[in-house]
């Protein structure tokens, strides 16, 4: 018996991919071609697909300065958030028949609910007079923004593991230190690497905390390098386009290869 064919919902998926792909094959595109070009025909293909563009987008950004900054704070981000991160979520998922640390998850969960624009004078302010506005001081608050999701996660994903792995390793002997680290660190490889990827694509694109923190021109990450960018050569935008391949690359072929870890880390500390 052969399946009927749901037309209403193939549709649907066609014109979403419709929408999603046609502005990358404009940018594509249009990054290889001369603005001559882009001006007889935006949807045309190029007629020599030269790398002109990308060059001259790496010498006016200053693309690999930028490139170093992004890695630099990215990498330090996820690191720092699954060592804490999975502290905190850990103390609270196995205290949670205690009614301050179910107030504690609470707590950080409700934060997901705070627009960002409420705290961010304050949040400006504070950070330049410690003199943190710089990339340690945006990788510390990546790491602390970070923690009302990746509580969440943990949390639900903790409370999978079962206690008598963690008794076993304290009748042999071990801390409670030693258990976390030995034994439940260990099976959290599955939450580690959904969080450090979601951290590392958010820390990677963002654009908002690094324009309000970062006071020094040469701190600028790849985002923040676009956003000048285009405030000064917004007439080429064929440079731009180049310039945006170049920033979205790296994350692009992240994604690409991590993207069934993400999936099946949510979906395994949301609902078990």
């Amino acid at each position: 018996m052969t399946k009927k064919i749901n037309w209403t919902v193939t549709t649907l998926l066609i014109v979403g991919s419709i929408v999603i792909l046609f502005p990358l094959y404009l940018t594509v595109v249009n990054a290889f071609k001369t603005p001559q070009e882009t001006a007889q025909s935006i949807l045309a293909l190029p007629s020599s697909w030269s790398i002109e563009n990308f060059t001259t987008a790496i010498e006016m950004t200053n693309f690999f300065n930028a490139l170093g900054n992004s890695f630099y704070i990215t990498f330090f981000t996820v690191i720092l958030t699954v060592l804490t991160n999975s502290l905190v979520a850990y103390a609270i998922a196995r205290n949670m028949h205690k009614r301050i640390y179910k107030i504690l998850f609470y707590y950080f969960v409700s934060a997901m609910f705070v627009p960002f624009p409420i705290i961010m004078l304050p949040i400006v302010k504070q950070m330049s007079e410690l003199n943190l506005n710089n990339p340690t001081g945006l990788i510390i608050l990546y790491v602390v923004y970070g923690l009302a999701f990746n509580i969440f996660l943990y949390v639900g994903y903790i409370k999978t593991i079962p206690k008598e792995l963690e008794e076993a390793a304290i009748i042999d002997g071990c801390s409670r230190w030693g258990v976390f680290w030995r034994v439940v660190f260990p099976l959290l490889a599955p939450m580690n690497a959904t969080v450090g990827i979601l951290t590392a694509l958010w820390a990677w694109n963002d654009f908002m905390l690094p324009l309000v923190i970062l006071s020094d021109r040469a701190d600028a990450t790849l985002p923040l390098v676009q956003y000048i960018f285009q405030s000064q050569f917004s007439v080429n935008y064929n440079l731009a386009f180049a310039s945006y391949l170049l920033a979205l690359l790296p994350m692009l072929i992240v994604y690409l290869f991590a993207q069934k870890w993400i999936i099946s880390g949510v979906t395994k500390g949301a609902i078990k």
